[in-house]
C-alpha cells in the first residue's frame, strides 16, 4: 500500500505525534483514577520518565503505542512500506531503549507494567490487570 500523503504532509503528521498526554495514555489514566489510585505523571527523576508513577508503591506504568514500541504479535506493529531501513532502525532502537529502561527501574526496586494501546479494546480486562498490578 502506498502512502496517500506527500512527504511534506506525512512529515507534518509525524511531527504532531507527542510522547505525553496521548489518547491511550489519557484512557489509562481515567481507568486508574476510577479504580481509586492516585499517581504522578512523567517523573523526570526516573529512567524513561514513566507515564504514571505510584511513588508510595514503587510502581511505574508505561502506556505504549503498538506501532512505536513494537508490540510483539500485534497487527499494529508493522513496518511502513517506504523507508523501511529507517523505520526498522528507529523502531528497534525504541524497543531496545524500552527494555533498558525497564531493567534500570527494576534494578532500583521498582515494579514496572507496560500497557499496550491494543489492550484498550477490552477495557474490563485492562481494568482487572491494572488493579491486580496496583494492589498491594
Amino acid at each position: 500500500m502506498t502512502d496517500h500523503l506527500n512527504s511534506d504532509r506525512r512529515s507534518l503528521n509525524m511531527a504532531a505525534i507527542h510522547a505525553e498526554d496521548t489518547g491511550p495514555e489519557m484512557a489509562v489514566r481515567k481507568i486508574v483514577h476510577s479504580l481509586g489510585y492516585r499517581y504522578r505523571l512523567h517523573d523526570p527523576n526516573l529512567p524513561g520518565k514513566p507515564d504514571l508513577v505510584f511513588p508510595s508503591r514503587q510502581k511505574a506504568l508505561f502506556v505504549h503505542g503498538c506501532f512505536w514500541h513494537r508490540h510483539t504479535g500485534c497487527k499494529r506493529a508493522t513496518i511502513p512500506k517506504t523507508r523501511t531501513d529507517f523505520w526498522q532502525t528507529k523502531l528497534l532502537a525504541n524497543a531496545t531503549r524500552d527494555r533498558h529502561v525497564r531493567y534500570q527501574l527494576r534494578k532500583m526496586g521498582w515494579k514496572v507494567l507496560t500497557v499496550w494501546q491494543c489492550e484498550l479494546k477490552k477495557p474490563a480486562r485492562l481494568m482487572e490487570r491494572l488493579n491486580e498490578f496496583l494492589a498491594d
